[in-house]
């Protein structure tokens, strides 16, 4: 029977099913609308950094044939087979979307779904409507992402812009960008003739064939827009793969200007500049400068209003920006850097905990109320030290959590549980159940430590000061009690005390004196930072 996901929902593929050879189909329609659906194989970074993973129309497979496009079947607007055992080891993320080819918006599609079926057997569904999106014209679907093991997340995530801008957004450029020719043209793509003169065009309908000369040579399975420049010479081909996606080059960046022709900028060549011969290019500048043009003119190259004074690196604020603007990956929580995290309140459909004043900054329309333990939940939190000042976060936009400059991790449970110590805790999904636990010991007179112990499905976002390390837990795991920040709730903490009646008679001690040690079987971890509070 098949699982029904709700937006913001994950699960582990081995969870769904045992086969690793998947039907993915998508539904979707709209009252004069056009789709395009496709796949992005995208790497470590979330980026596009090999096109041949760009899996759409124009390129329906990748190179081994562990991303296929079937097309519609099934009651499915269009269909993938996705082999995950033969998917490359630099491919982190499958990103299923959808984008309207035309006008249109997606408020306006009818009910619709993301499915997977494994050995004929459909073993999950997300389903949407319209009426959660508003002006967007692309949606990202779903993903199935790496995380130690494969993993599908149902995302619902609406995306401004089509296909264009959301390739953009995933690292890639469009090199051509070619209105699309009526699906009755019979002419081959320029960039790549058929070997036969009469073969008729693909049915998908590529645009009309430039027309520039072109060098005989075998064409790919499927085409792709043709370019609307002259065609280039065969020295200049080398290959003809998709015109779209390629990695993008940073913003501000400029192609190194070709040598300046004798008369620059039609000024005279009897007036040398720099002390060169005449009718000479004027020679580089020391250290790799561009020397400046002839007559106060600007450098080949630079933008058009930029004074001649400014670096090319740094004509324009986009370019000073680039590496500080925003992260989306169309996950629900998403780390803008190690400081800083990012929740999107329209994923899940799930309220947000977070500690108060953590917001520093939020986008769309979001309510923010205080959270209240109750009599009871302040009773204990007072007694133990694990009580928590909480902000209900609802509403449909993105909020930015930071705190003191701490370092920020995103923990996501699956049914399984953490121990946390309250003052570790930035936030956390309402949907996961917290509650104080108690640690026990004999080491110490009256020994006993306090945590908060998390479980349920959702994420919790652990501050630390520093980069902590992860470590197994085996028979033999002490850590300080002072700079522990978080176990699996399944391992056993027993308080372990260095103190000797015999050693207090001296004036001193080493200062270690009070440990926790940690017991469990293999998969148990502990979390330390490099920092006692």
């Amino acid at each position: 029977m098949a699982r029904e996901f709700q937006r913001g929902h994950k699960a582990k593929i081995s969870d769904l099913t045992p086969g690793t050879d998947l039907y993915v189909g998508v539904q979707i329609s709209g009252p004069g609308l056009t789709f395009d659906i496709s796949c992005f194989g995208l790497d470590a970074d979330e980026q596009l950094s090999d096109d041949r993973y760009f899996i759409f129309f124009n390129q329906p497979k990748s190179p081994e044939e562990s991303i296929q496009l079937l097309g519609a079947q099934a009651g499915d607007t269009e269909s993938f087979r996705v082999t995950l055992d033969r998917i490359p080891a630099n491919i982190h993320k499958l990103s299923f979307t959808a984008t309207i080819d035309g006008a249109g918006q997606m408020s306006q599609v009818g009910p619709g779904y993301v499915r997977i079926v494994a050995g004929g057997e459909e073993v999950v569904r997300y389903a949407f409507t319209g009426s959660e999106f508003t002006t967007e014209r692309a949606v990202m679907l779903g993903d199935f992402y790496l995380k130690d093991v494969w993993r599908f997340a149902a995302v619902g995530q609406g995306f401004d812009g089509g296909l264009d801008a959301l390739l953009k957004n995933f690292g890639g450029e469009v090199a051509e960008e070619a209105p699309a020719a009526p699906q009755q043209q019979t002419a081959a793509p320029s960039f790549a003739p058929p070997p036969q003169a009469t073969a008729p065009a693909p049915s998908f309908g590529a645009p009309a064939a430039s027309q520039a000369p072109q060098v005989p040579q075998p064409a790919p399975s499927f085409g792709a827009p043709a370019a609307q420049a002259p065609a280039p010479t065969p020295q200049q081909q080398m290959h003809a793969a998709p015109t779209i996606a390629a990695p993008m080059p940073p913003m501000g960046g400029t192609v190194p200007p070709p040598a300046p022709a004798p008369a620059p900028y039609g000024q005279p060549v009897q007036q040398p500049q720099f002390g060169q011969v005449p009718g000479q290019p004027v020679p580089a500048a020391p250290y790799g400068q561009q020397a400046p043009a002839p007559y106060g003119q600007q450098p080949p190259g630079m933008p058009q209003g930029v004074p001649q004074g400014v670096p090319q690196a740094g004509a324009g604020l986009q370019a000073a920006l680039q590496p500080y603007k925003e992260t989306a990956t169309g996950q629900r929580w998403t780390p803008q850097n190690q400081q800083l995290m990012r929740v999107d309140l329209t994923m899940g459909g799930t309220p947000v905990l977070a500690r108060q004043g953590s917001m520093v900054m939020y986008q769309g329309k979001v309510d923010f109320s205080y959270k209240g333990a109750g009599f009871a939940g302040r009773i204990v939190g007072n007694a133990t030290g694990q009580e928590m000042q909480l902000m209900r976060c609802t509403g449909r936009g993105q909020v930015f959590l930071a705190e003191d400059g701490s370092h920020l991790h995103a923990i996501e449970l699956q049914g399984d549980g953490i121990c946390v110590s309250a003052e570790s805790v930035l936030a956390f999904d309402e949907s996961l159940q917290h509650e104080v636990r108690r640690i026990e010991g004999h080491g110490i007179p009256g020994g006993a430590l306090f945590t908060m112990q998390f479980q349920g499905t959702g994420t919790v976002i652990v501050k630390t000061h520093g980069v902590p390390v992860v470590l197994p837990v085996t028979p033999t795991t002490f850590a300080d009690c002072n700079a522990i920040v978080a176990w699996s709730s399944a391992s056993q903490v027993i308080i372990s005390s260095q103190v000797r009646l015999r050693r207090n008679a001296y004036p001193g001690h080493s200062g270690e004196t009070v440990n926790l040690q940690f017991r469990g079987a293999p998969g148990n971890f502990i979390v330390v930072q490099p920092y006692e509070v």
